[in-house]
C-alpha cells in the first residue's frame, strides 16, 4: 500500500510540474524552435547560395566548408541570419503588444468611472452639508 500511494504522489508531483506554465510553455518553444531551425537553415542555404556560389565557382571550390577557415564563416554566417530572424519575430511581438496595452489603456474602465462617480457624489454631498 505504501509503495502505491508513493508511486501516486510521484505521479502527482509529475503532473503538477508539467501543468506549471514555464513548462509548457518551454516544452512549446523547443518544438517549435526546432521547427524554426529548419526553416533558417533552407534560408541560409538560400543566402550563401545566391551570394556565394559565383565567388566559389571562381576559386574553384565545391563547398564554402572546404576553404581554410570556411566552416567557421558558414557558423558565422548562420549566427547572423538566426539573430536578424529573431530579431524580426521579437520587433513583430514586442509591436503587437504595444497596441494591445494601448487598446487596453484606450478602453473605458467601469470600475474607475464608479469610484470617480461616487468620490464626486461624496464631494457634492459634503459641500451641501448633508
Amino acid at each position: 500500500m505504501a509503495y502505491r500511494r508513493k508511486i501516486t504522489n510521484v505521479l502527482n508531483d509529475f503532473t503538477d510540474f508539467v501543468n506549471r506554465g514555464n513548462v509548457v510553455d518551454l516544452a512549446v518553444a523547443v518544438v517549435v524552435g526546432g521547427a524554426f531551425s529548419k526553416v533558417v537553415d533552407a534560408l541560409v542555404k538560400l543566402v550563401t547560395t545566391a551570394v556565394m556560389d559565383p565567388v566559389l565557382r571562381k576559386l574553384k571550390v565545391e563547398t564554402l566548408s572546404a576553404v581554410p577557415g570556411g566552416g567557421l564563416l558558414v557558423s558565422m554566417i548562420n549566427f547572423l541570419v538566426i539573430a536578424f530572424v529573431v530579431f524580426i519575430v521579437v520587433r513583430a511581438i514586442e509591436r503587437f503588444k504595444r497596441k494591445e496595452e494601448a487598446k487596453a489603456a484606450a478602453a473605458p474602465n467601469p470600475q474607475q468611472d464608479l469610484a470617480d462617480a461616487v468620490e464626486r457624489l461624496a464631494i457634492a454631498l459634503e459641500s451641501r452639508k448633508l
